[in-house]
């Protein structure tokens, strides 16, 4: 039941459904979502928390760089069959179409560039 619930409030936000599908292409790091998402980091910090408490979504440190990507094979059950219906059910949506050539520019930019949104 524990798990359900997280991966359910981990999926009650806009915010946090737009990061999974971000990450659907390949890992990020927190400087591409928040160029995305248009947020101050430590709030996009905080979704992308949510996010890894439901084992929805992994991280790694590299540096002073924390990068995500969605949950592998070593994920439970339920959030790999949770991510499979959020991947395809808003393939079509309006806001994930912006998202993804937003990102697509995002991905071609330096991280340094990106990195700017943390003096801000």
């Amino acid at each position: 039941m524990r798990e359900f619930l997280a991966i359910t409030k981990a999926l009650s936000d806009e915010t946090r459904v737009r990061a999974l599908r971000a990450l659907r292409d390949g890992e990020l790091c927190l400087c591409h979502l928040v160029g995305l998402l248009e947020l101050a980091p430590s709030t996009v910090s905080k979704h992308l928390d949510v996010l890894c408490q439901a084992r929805l979504v992994e991280r790694r440190k590299d540096g002073r760089w924390a990068h995500f990507r969605l949950a592998g094979r070593a994920a439970p059950p339920l959030a790999r069959q949770a991510l499979r219906w959020v991947l395809t059910a808003l393939k079509d949506d309006v806001t994930i179409a912006r998202d993804a050539k937003r990102l697509a520019t995002l991905r071609g930019r330096d991280l340094k560039e990106l990195a700017a949104c943390y003096k801000s």
